[in-house]
């Protein structure tokens, strides 16, 4: 059996239900290939930056969003006895705020939205086999028959082992750490209404207000010790997330067994090219992150905003050429690589806990709180909503060798870093008249 389609995407997770959300709304015919055909039970990013929030906007899909997630501006860093904290209300516009909400509750309303069109095909339970002169193997579990796709272009969005990227022959960089994390949900006290972020000793503690009274927890372990901490049982899990937040006491311990408790290994590599002929990759299949920020998956979301407006403008103006692909690896690979660099860095900063590290790290954050421009380049560069990178300045002001510069920014400097239109789609400048 053969189907046709002007865009096929592999993967029905976010990133590509973005793009098929956007495409599908371009009057495009789109099909999503997608080998689950259930709710995954499997941890994702469930942390919605501010440009994600814009995205969703401008795809009338943020209203149902704030209604299943939960905002907050705030997270409060504690080290040690000391607390600091880091606020999205420091950005000016609508966007002064993040947002929660589980990630197979994201891709319901994603793909509910799509499902509007008749030019969205979606094909759960579908394995993407490989490619055959030109054409997608796709293997049909439900009906047990293989579906050969032919499409303009094939985007890769099925996650860290793609198939689309191999195509390609794209070679990725890898980066690995010496730490873990255990992830978990469970009931949250009512007094947790923003992120907070607990490092003490060796213990690091990440907590991220949900709605419906939950909260998902991270909580480093170093590498390797996965079977140590199980072997101790769920009730040392308990005691070492009611030592760090002691309000935690009756809520994390109605985990009752370790089956709910999943173990995250945080990886990051980078594709040196994203696009080739008809085929280009998004999110994790180019480039995966350190979870220290929650940054994946908003990188997929921006992806899929750019290389949609992309092909939604190709189909408009009827100049289909493969070629102008290039456009989104150019917007897409620098950012994505500043934002592992940045990740990366602060995972380094939690990686080792002697005191000299953790010395550093409490000066570098207590620097960051002082400093109003360190902190306005901070959460900008983490909400995705421009990009201001560090100054020699900056790196002698964190180290407490130059003193803080205290007074605000005017909002016409802060929106000055904002991407504009055209930076984020700049073959609009060429290809109009």
């Amino acid at each position: 059996m053969s189907l046709k389609t002007e865009v096929a995407i592999l993967g029905g997770g976010i990133g590509g239900l973005t793009l098929g959300l956007k495409l599908a709304q371009s009057n495009i015919d789109v099909t999503i290939v997608e080998k689950l055909d259930a709710p995954s039970s499997v941890y994702r990013g469930e942390l919605l930056q501010p440009k994600s929030l814009k995205i969703f906007e401008e795809l009338n899909a943020l209203g149902e969003i704030l209604e299943n997630g939960f905002s907050f501006s705030r997270i409060a860093f504690e080290e040690g006895e000391k607390e600091f904290a880091m606020d999205y209300s420091i950005l000016p516009g609508d966007y002064d705020y993040s947002l929660m909400i589980e990630h197979e509750k994201l891709k319901g309303i994603l793909l509910k939205q799509a499902l509007h069109y008749s030019n969205f095909h979606y094909l759960p339970g579908s394995l993407a086999k490989g490619y055959d002169n030109g054409d997608l193997l796709v293997e049909r579990k439900d009906v047990k028959e293989q579906l050969t796709v032919r499409a303009d272009f094939y985007i890769g969005a099925e996650g860290r082992n793609s198939i689309t990227r191999k195509e390609m022959n794209s070679k990725i960089k890898k980066i690995e750490y010496n730490h873990q994390f255990l992830t978990v949900t469970f009931p949250r006290p009512h007094s947790l209404e923003e992120g907070k972020i607990i490092s003490k000793d060796e213990r690091f503690l990440g907590l991220f207000p949900l709605p419906d009274a939950k909260v998902r927890s991270v909580y480093l372990i170093p590498e390797g010790s996965y079977k140590e901490h199980l072997q101790k049982g769920i009730h040392y899990f308990h005691k070492n997330y009611v030592e760090l937040f002691p309000e935690l006491d009756g809520y994390v311990t109605r985990l009752k067994n370790w089956k709910d408790i999943q173990l995250m290994i945080p990886t990051a590599f980078y594709a040196d090219k994203y696009v080739d002929g008809r085929m280009a990759i998004l999110g994790d299949a180019a480039h995966t992150v350190h979870p220290m920020a929650g940054e994946g998956m908003n990188m997929a979301i921006q992806d899929a905003d750019v290389l949609g407006e992309l092909l939604a403008e190709m189909y408009t103006s009827g100049r289909i050429v493969p070629d102008k692909l290039k456009w989104y690896e150019k917007v897409r690979k620098p950012r994505a690589e500043n934002m592992i660099s940045l990740s990366h860095l602060s995972a380094i900063a939690y990686s080792y806990s002697n005191r000299i590290i953790t010395g550093v790290r409490r000066k570098g954050l207590k620097q960051i709180e002082r400093d109003k421009t360190l902190q306005y380049k901070q959460m900008l560069n983490v909400s995705g909503l421009g990009y201001w990178p560090e100054s020699l300045r900056d790196r002698l002001i964190q180290a407490g060798i130059m003193p803080a510069r205290k007074e605000d920014l005017p909002d016409s400097v802060k929106s000055h870093y904002f991407y504009t239109e055209k930076e984020d789609y700049p073959w609009r400048k060429v290809e109009q008249p």
